[in-house]
Formats: C-alpha cells, structure tokens, sequence
C-alpha cells in the first residue's frame, strides 16, 4: 500500500469521476510500480483501478506536475490506440469529464480501467504462440504512429533516471543514510564502481549507432513483456501503458524477438522495417541500467525495511554484476 494514502480517497474519487457508487473494494497488490484495487460496484459491475504515486515515475519527469501531465499524455495515447480498433490496447476508462487520469491530491493520481476476466503472463517467459501474437499486434501498434503522432511523447535515446547511477557513483565515499538498505547497495555499487561506468559507455556508443542510423520512430509500448500480456481465452491484451512513446521499435522487439528469428521476418513483412540488431542490443542494455537508476534512487532516499525494498537491493546486486553478459560488445 502507498505510504500515507487515504484508501477513502479512492471511493470518493471514482465517485466524483466516474460516477461509480462502490460496493466493496480489494487492494491488489500485484505488478510494480503502481497500486491497484479491485472495485465491484453497486450496479453489479468489476472495475480495475490505478494509483500512481507521481514521485516514483522518473522516466516521466522530475517534478510532480510535469510527471502528472506526462502520465496523461500516456493514458491519452492509449485511449486514442484503442479507439482507432486496437482492441488489443488495455486502454483506461475517460471520467465524465474525458480526463484519462485524475489527482488525488498533490502526491497521487487515479485511472479506472475495465476489468478483464484472464490471466497475465510470467515476466521473461513468451511461449512460441504467444510471442508471435505479440509481434503481430506490436507490428499493428507501430503502423498507427500517424494517428498518434501529436499526442505521444519522445522517448529519447538515453538512459532514464542514468543521473541517479551517476549520483551514486559520484558519492561512494559518503555515506549512504536513507534507510537500511543505503549502505548495502553503496558497497555492492563500489564494488562494481568500474563496470557499472563501462556499461553506461557502452549505451552511450549504442545511441550513437542507433541514431546514426536513422531509423524511423514509432510508437511503442515501452515494456511489452509476458506479464504485460493478459490471456482472456479468447484474445490476448496489453496492459499497463504509462511507458507509450514515440521511439524506434526496437524498443519494443528487443523483448520478444532476437533479431535473428521468424519473428524478425514476420514483422519485416508486416510492417517493411528490418529488425536493427544494434537497436536490440541498446534497448535491452538500457533496461538493465534503467532497473538499477530506479532502485538506487529508492535506496538512497528514506526506506524502510520490508519486501519491496528487499526485491530492490536484489536488482541493484544483479544489475551491478551483468557485465560478463555484456563481454563481447565491451572488448
């Protein structure tokens, strides 16, 4: 549950939203890096609800506003994909008002999202037939750039957060206070103090090649791995679109495909761009090193001890170490 959250707020936001008299609501705690509830109403029907705490979306912005307007941006282009017939897109559910996303107070937002009767996939783990449905609808999403373009922000070709592994490898003789993780992940990041400066060289020689290459920019989900992917036994959905943005597709490939494979000349065919293999390489580096800038930053600011902040030591100890993955493109 989010730290000094009103659980009242929720009820009394999608009152005034949505309209929606709740009947009884359940906290879910399930994925990362949003709070979700399972809201049945008094009319009979189940809705799927999000909070977002607009001090932990980094990638967005810095300030809350600026991260407020961002997430909105997002829900918007989503909302858009799915009224253009991309059923596929798990899009939110407008207020009365049409707003995708409201505030709740200064700190937190609220989205209203249908509920959807499946079961979500295992983080890292596509089998064959869904990985190429997933390419397929990736294909479609990318050749709906035109209808999007105003509306979808720019995802550079940079490191998110990269300025917090930069902070934390510029202070590694202070000492790290936030809470009882700090001073663990300060050692285990001096250990690797070297390597960790080597990758991020790398993604920056990466960027360079991509952009050199020029390849036209789409948009992209941002993370559509399996457990992003929801099964309803008839179809399958793409949930959980805060990450959309214009950006090459590899940003998207890099997580169901190798480059080398069917999948590769299926979406070729579909859509006539040839998978950059470079493009792959820089977006699954990228993914590495954006974990390890978000978790670092949770790390060093005020925590305590419990399960989330337990699971972020852990990514930041993985993170620090995959250098000898990376071998071949260092030497």
């Amino acid at each position: 549950m989010p730290d000094g959250f009103d659980v009242s707020a929720v009820v009394d936001a999608l009152a005034d939203g949505w309209g929606i008299e709740v009947a009884t609501d359940e906290y879910a705690a399930v994925g990362g890096g949003s709070y979700h509830w399972i809201v049945h109403a008094l009319d009979g029907t189940r809705h799927f609800v999000t909070v977002d705490d607009l001090d932990q979306k980094p990638w967005l912005a810095d300030m809350r506003d600026a991260v407020f307007a961002g997430l909105r941006r997002a829900f918007d282009t989503a909302r858009a994909l799915h009224d253009l017939g991309l059923t596929f897109v798990g899009a939110p559910i407008p207020a009365a008002s049409g707003e995708s996303v409201r505030r709740i107070g200064e700190r937190h937002t609220i989205a209203l999202f249908p509920f959807i009767e499946g079961h979500a996939g295992t983080f890292g783990r596509y089998d064959a037939e869904t990985r190429a449905e997933v390419v397929d609808m990736l294909a479609d999403l990318h050749r709906a750039t035109p209808e999007v373009t105003s509306l979808a922000r720019e995802v550079g070709l940079e490191v998110p957060g990269r300025r917090h592994i930069e902070a934390g490898l510029s202070e590694l003789d202070e000492t790290w206070s936030g809470g009882p993780f700090s001073e663990p992940a300060r050692a285990v990041l001096a250990a690797h103090a070297d390597d960790v400066a080597d990758l991020l060289a790398l993604a920056d020689r990466l960027a360079d090649d991509v952009a050199r290459r020029g390849s036209g920019w789409v948009v992209t989900h941002g993370e559509p791995h399996a457990a992003n992917v929801m099964w309803t036994g008839e179809r399958h959905v793409l949930i959980d679109w805060d990450t959309v943005g214009l950006a090459p597709p590899e940003r998207d490939l890099w997580m169901v495909m190798d480059g080398a494979g069917e999948e590769a000349r299926a979406y070729a065919s579909k859509t006539g761009h040839s998978v950059d293999r470079v493009a792959l390489d820089f977006y699954r580096l990228a993914w590495d090193l954006d974990d390890l800038a978000a978790y670092l930053s949770e790390l060093r600011s005020p925590h305590v001890h419990n399960v989330d902040t337990e699971n972020a030591y852990l990514v930041v100890t993985r993170c620090v170490a995959s250098r000898d993955r990376w071998t071949a493109l260092l030497s």
